[in-house]
């Protein structure tokens, strides 16, 4: 018996694997700016939700933990290690669209704080809530929120925007 529920397991994790895995490279690769951290960060990922086993509720849920568990593992590893910003012009291949002004405005988010820039990727990229965000960063949602807004200025500082 024990043996049909681990079968289960793993199909459901591939699955979620088959669901996920390219959005949770992306977003190791904004973060971490080269093929082979992304790549081992986001086998950690799926490793930690393996580990884990947590109750996930809904496709929506499920992909939140994975954006979170990825950034939190990616923002840890820039902790402990300097890494040299890369030119965004390097990775023609994370920006999904081909225009230039989609890759200036991703070189920008790419460039924000961390707390900034998972923000602005669950809430722009992913159609999250500030309510869901603050609930899977365990923060306010006010704090959110101010996030979000601060994230606005420097990107339209950084675009050439019409200043307040």
């Amino acid at each position: 018996m024990d043996v049909a529920v681990q079968q289960r397991s793993k199909q459901q994790i591939l699955e979620i694997y088959d669901r996920n895995a390219d959005m949770v490279y992306r977003l190791c690769y904004a973060y971490m700016k080269n093929a082979q951290d992304a790549e081992d960060l986001t086998q950690e990922t799926f490793l930690r939700l393996m580990a884990k086993q947590p109750a996930l509720e809904n496709p929506r849920h499920e992909k939140a933990w994975l954006i979170v568990t990825a950034s939190n593992l990616c923002k840890d590893v820039l902790k402990k290690w300097w890494r040299k910003n890369a030119n965004l012009e390097d990775y023609p291949e994370l920006a999904q669209e081909d225009s230039r002004e989609s890759r200036e405005v991703l070189e920008a988010v790419l460039a924000l704080p961390p707390e900034y820039k998972t923000a602005v990727y669950m809430y722009y990229y992913e159609g999250y809530s500030t309510a869901e965000i603050a609930r899977y960063e365990r923060c306010a949602e006010s704090t959110v929120r101010s996030r979000l807004h601060r994230a606005r200025k420097l990107l339209k500082i950084t675009l050439g925007g019409e200043q307040e």
